[in-house]
């Protein structure tokens, strides 16, 4: 372990050695020398420390780091690059729950790839924090992070790291997403990460005072995004996807399910139930479509039924076989 001691202050907090080195000789150069930005990923499941790893990661990098540069929302983050001194650190905190987790996060995915060129110019170093990589988009994950920090409990207790360079952090991303897995195999071979050791739970960005000031921060971010109604933007987007889906099925012919499935198959996640209450809105016939789907369950009850009686009847046939096989050789030892 390292100690950290952040320059004009009373911060200080045990860094392992490695993870100390690999920032010290790899990112700092990107960001000081090689005139590049740095983007990462940090995530993790509710309450293992991934905040507290990310502000000691971002004070190592950025000793100015403070509260004014920790961000909820896509707007925050992209006012926030926008007015970044060259050099500094942004933290992108998740303030989401998880059944709009996506949703929130494809406002972050976005920015990300259109502030490319002012992140760059300014080389700054963004750490996105988020409970899993895996909700972050393809292009996201490959390309614009160099590297994925993994925390996690073990037996209970937080405070443990693991890290995938780019090469891994690919694998695990195009192996583990469909099942959101970090158990990832390639044939008998388990993708691991030797990386890997403790933080500890010091907040890194000042004392007691600012702790509480970034928890108000982030329970108003939380209530905030509970709250928001749509925007302008938001509704636009909603109308124009809704309209795409009905085209689809008047050209397509394909049932609600169908579509369902398909949309499955490209990553977006809308129900057979939404899909239908999309339609109707545009008029298709909702009647017509449910008779259709009663008529193809009921198909499939009949095949069911004919195939049950089919099996029955071989049952019987086979019971009989069975029965005089036995009589005959029961018979033949009787004469025995």
């Amino acid at each position: 372990m390292v100690q950290i001691k952040i320059p004009n202050s009373n911060i200080e907090y045990f860094m392992e050695d490695r993870l100390e080195n690999s920032l010290r000789t790899k990112i700092k150069p990107l960001l000081y020398e090689k005139d590049e930005d740095c983007v990462i990923a940090l995530d993790g499941n509710e309450g293992a420390g991934k905040s507290t790893m990310a502000f000691q990661i971002g004070k190592f990098i950025d000793p100015t780091l403070n509260l004014s540069r920790i961000v909820f929302d896509a707007e925050s983050f992209k006012s926030v690059v926008l007015k970044a001194k060259p050099k500094e650190c942004i933290i992108f905190d998740e303030a989401f729950t998880g059944f709009s987790s996506r949703a929130s996060l494809s406002g972050v995915n976005r920015a990300l790839v259109s502030l490319v060129m002012q992140m760059r110019q300014k080389n700054l170093f963004v750490i996105v924090v988020l409970p899993t990589f895996f909700l972050l988009d393809k292009y996201v994950a490959l390309f614009r992070t160099q590297f994925l920090v993994h925390v996690y409990k073990n037996r209970g207790i937080k405070g443990y790291f693991r890290i995938y360079n780019r090469s891994k952090k690919k694998l695990l991303f195009l192996g583990g997403r469909q099942t959101y897995s970090y158990n990832v195999k390639f044939g008998k071979k388990k993708l691991e990460s030797k990386f890997k050791g403790r933080f500890y739970g010091v907040f890194a960005l000042g004392d007691k005072t600012i702790e509480k000031k970034y928890r108000q921060k982030k329970e108003k971010a939380l209530m905030d995004t509970e709250k928001t109604p749509m925007s302008p933007g938001q509704i636009k987007y909603k109308d124009q996807r809704d309209k795409i889906l009905f085209l689809l099925r008047k050209e397509t012919k394909k049932s609600y399910q169908e579509l369902e499935e398909l949309l499955l198959d490209l990553d977006v996640d809308i129900s057979y139930v939404q899909v239908r209450n999309i339609c109707v809105k545009f008029g298709d016939s909702e009647r017509l479509e449910l008779r259709k789907e009663a008529l193809s369950l009921k198909r499939e009850l009949e095949e069911e039924r004919k195939k049950k009686i089919k099996i029955i009847d071989k049952g019987e046939v086979f019971e009989e076989k069975k029965e005089k096989e036995l009589e005959n050789s029961e018979d033949k030892l009787d004469f025995q």
